[in-house]
């Protein structure tokens, strides 16, 4: 019968599909003849043995080498051990709505659960500074901050110039040039700004830090961490908030800068007013308090942006592929919030006459 191996595992089932089932009645197989088994042939011949018993057919197998006969009682266990998985039960609609409320509900309380123990750790920093890990600040900083000056720039820069044209010819109508300064000054201060800086942010570092720390899953080196004693909140995740903290409010009035001069120029080229008519009248119709209450969604969001991030990442199991589902659920999860928060702060404004 020659080598049963790895190697010619693909000549013994195209002769062993060949073999037919009436020839199988009372076979005997002479193991002696059996010159070579790795686990590979085991299987098969396991296969081989087992198929003919479910079928009916008395099998004997003779002369087998003590070894090998070993290797084929335990490949016989681990075939017996096997087991299917069990069958998908079709469900209906409404069982797949529940389950989805189950899955959504449970992901709010593990998040909440999140939220917790981060504070819990913020609060051990505060109480204990020398615990903050500065220089992972200073570096998130650079990161989240600094390298996102060109993306948040230019947006703002565009997102200005288009609020002024689209207000142009309405205000043009009624002779209300100069009001494009209000349009413009209220519009980026209060909301424009601060969303579409938050909305960048998400995309461009919430998403990094999902898949910084689901990668960081996948290998293990969490639990590597947690066995050496550093406790992966305080160097993963409270750098990356108190990073973010500090620079959205900072990329705000960068955004809020842009998004005016963009809107001072396409007022001059749409509606002849100039930089020095349009300043005059920006600082009549911005306030103070306007201002500050777009400055002061800033930290907000990028609380709920480091938080959602770093969350998602830690709950990332499995391969590759889970990696790139969290960070989508990452940047979905945390636009979506944001919006939600500032519709909030809208609601508060207007009780509070802001």
């Amino acid at each position: 019968m020659g080598s049963w191996t790895a190697r010619g595992v693909g000549t013994i089932e195209k002769q062993l599909d060949k073999l037919p089932s009436d020839a199988a009645s009372g076979m005997v197989v002479d193991g002696g003849r059996i010159e070579a088994l790795d686990s590979a042939g085991a299987w098969i011949l396991q296969k081989l043995l087992g198929r003919l018993r479910n079928d009916g057919h008395p099998v004997k197998i003779s002369g087998l080498r003590p070894d090998f006969a070993r290797l084929l009682k335990i490949a016989g266990q681990q075939a017996a051990s096997a087991v299917a998985p069990p069958a998908i039960p079709s469900t209906s609609n409404l069982a797949g709505i529940g389950k989805s409320t189950a899955a959504f509900f449970e992901q709010m309380a593990a998040l909440l659960s999140f939220v917790g123990e981060t504070a819990i750790a913020f609060a051990g920093c505060i109480a204990h500074p020398q615990r903050i890990r500065w220089r992972t600040v200073l570096y998130n900083i650079r990161s989240a901050g600094f390298d996102a000056l060109p993306i948040v720039g230019l947006l703002s820069f565009m997102l200005g110039i288009v609020v002024a044209y689209q207000g142009a010819d309405q205000l043009r109508q009624y002779g209300a040039n100069i009001f494009v300064a209000d349009l413009v000054g209220l519009s980026m201060v209060r909301e424009f700004a601060p969303l579409i800086t938050a909305i960048i942010i998400a995309g461009r570092s919430g998403s990094a830090y999902a898949a910084q720390i689901g990668a960081m899953s996948v290998t293990e080196e969490i639990d590597a961490m947690r066995t050496l004693g550093i406790p992966p909140l305080d160097l993963l995740v409270l750098p990356k908030i108190l990073a973010l903290i500090i620079v959205m409010p900072l990329l705000t009035v960068y955004a809020d800068a842009l998004g005016v001069l963009g809107g001072m120029i396409m007022a001059q080229a749409q509606l002849q007013v100039g930089f020095g008519d349009f300043l005059d009248r920006f600082v009549k119709a911005v306030s103070v308090t306007a201002y500050l209450s777009g400055i002061c969604k800033a930290p907000v969001f990028a609380a709920i942006i480091a938080i959602v991030g770093c969350f998602q990442g830690f709950r990332t199991k499995g391969g590759a592929d889970s990696v790139g589902r969290q960070t989508t659920r990452s940047v979905v999860q945390s636009i979506f919030l944001v919006i939600v928060a500032d519709a909030l702060f809208s609601v508060i404004f207007s009780v509070l006459d802001i």
